[in-house]
């Protein structure tokens, strides 16, 4: 017991590990590549966890070569268009200056519902406001709606805003956030003269927020945390 235990943590350290150096993905942005090797990945991971007989390194030593080919082939397919075309495929119209291309729907087996779903995802909820509907290589719509159906911009408005920069989050459930500082351009000891302003100790701070023109938030921890 104690042995699989051991070997189920080495694996799942692994995978975390072999994940984390294949990119940053949401499983949803997976291209095809991507999704067979982590698919395989935990087919390979649960039989080395089931099967306790068979030495670990049967399970990392094919583990090890199929991260180090989609590696390898992600490399490849950056610099090779005809590569990266034949196996992830291409953008395609389903939806050209408000037209529906039935024959592309055909072609994806995409059916009426399923593009319907997909717009009103995007708060778009009539086709009639679309110019230009494409499904990606990862199987999203991207949409661009029809210039009168799209909301007016401060700057269509001619409204003039201040940019603030972006707000991060400084002191998380009590702790400074060294990369949310840096982006900020501050240091601990600007922030603890907020909290000495604001007579607030950091242990008591929940959330801080802080953008670039030096405008916070504090969220106080609750009582009963």
């Amino acid at each position: 017991m104690f042995i699989s235990i051991i070997r189920t943590a080495i694996l799942y350290s692994l995978i975390i590990i072999a994940v984390r150096f294949m990119g940053k993905r949401q499983i949803g942005d997976l291209q095809t590549t991507e999704l067979v090797v982590t698919m395989l990945l935990s087919d390979i991971a649960s039989l080395s966890v089931e099967n306790a007989s068979k030495p670990l390194l049967s399970g990392l030593l094919p583990m090890t070569v199929l991260v180090v080919c989609e590696v390898f082939l992600s490399g490849a397919m950056l610099k090779n268009s005809f590569l990266r075309k034949t196996i992830c495929g291409r953008p395609i119209i389903v939806i050209n200056d408000g037209e529906i291309q039935q024959k592309e729907l055909k072609r994806l087996r995409m059916s009426v519902d399923d593009l319907s779903e997909s717009l009103r995802q995007q708060d778009v909820f009539s086709f009639d406001d679309v110019l230009f509907g494409i499904v990606e290589t990862n199987g999203k719509l991207s949409v661009m709606k029809k210039p009168e159906k799209e909301n007016p911009t401060n700057e269509d408005l001619k409204i003039k805003t201040e940019n603030k920069g972006i707000e991060t989050v400084i002191i998380s459930d009590g702790e400074f956030s060294r990369l949310s500082m840096q982006l900020c351009d501050v240091d601990e000891k600007f922030v603890k003269k907020i909290l000495a302003k604001e007579k607030i100790d950091q242990k008591d701070v929940f959330i801080m927020t802080l953008n670039m023109k030096k405008e916070y938030n504090i969220i106080k921890r609750s009582d009963d945390l």
